[in-house]
């Protein structure tokens, strides 16, 4: 299965619902999804099936510049955490 991307403008934010698996190779793709979004910017993971550690990667700058990380699974959640300790 691959990704999929649900794109919902509202008022004040953008959602967008991902549905799949997140990896490397479609994060491209997701920060053409990002750029040019003039509202507060939320990601969806509830449908995220399965992650990589340059997606983690990529969540963890997503969230440190300001977008919101919504539904995320508690793996996914503690990946992050042990990403951002091994920073620094």
């Amino acid at each position: 299965m691959t990704i999929k991307f649900e794109k919902e403008n509202r008022r004040l934010k953008t959602m967008i619902r991902l549905s799949g698996r997140l990896q490397a190779k479609h994060l491209e793709e997701l920060k053409r999804q990002l750029e040019g979004t003039r509202s507060r910017i939320a990601l969806d993971l509830n449908g995220v099936t399965l992650v990589d550690v340059e997606s983690v990667r990529f969540l963890n700058a997503c969230e440190k510049g300001g977008v919101e990380l919504l539904n995320s699974w508690p793996y996914i959640q503690e990946w992050m955490i042990r990403e951002q300790g091994r920073k620094g």
